[in-house]
């Protein structure tokens, strides 16, 4: 997982005007997945693969704003994380890029097409 991170970043805390301090959430991209590491004591590691993710979401409150910090909202296919917030980040726009142009080369790479993961995803009567 360390060898080829592309992005590394750790949850900032808004009640420390956004520094990175007491957090224990890490998150970090490579290639082929998105990784959360959450805890200190009691550890929490998530995976998504980068060719299940199908949508995004960017959300700033007022103190993100201030901050200059973001959250980005991921939609995926994967069932053990199909919603997984990348909390509290900064330069969430271009870090949105960033995953998306990674997502779109890890579809390419295992030869995933996006309605592959739509189809199933229709309510019916669509």
């Amino acid at each position: 997982m360390e060898d080829n991170v592309i992005w590394k970043a750790k949850k900032r805390n808004l009640l420390l005007l956004g520094l990175p301090l007491l957090t224990f959430t890490t998150y970090s991209l490579d290639e082929d997945a998105l990784y959360v590491r959450t805890g200190l004591l009691n550890l929490k590691f998530e995976e998504v693969k980068l060719y299940k993710v199908r949508d995004y979401t960017i959300k700033m409150n007022l103190f993100q704003r201030i901050l200059g910090l973001g959250t980005l909202h991921i939609y995926s296919a994967d069932s053990t994380a199909p919603d997984l917030d990348i909390a509290n980040i900064r330069d969430v726009l271009n870090v949105k890029k960033l995953i998306e142009m990674s997502v779109e080369a890890a579809k390419k790479k295992v030869g995933v097409r996006a309605q592959e993961f739509y189809i199933t995803d229709r309510p019916k009567g669509h």
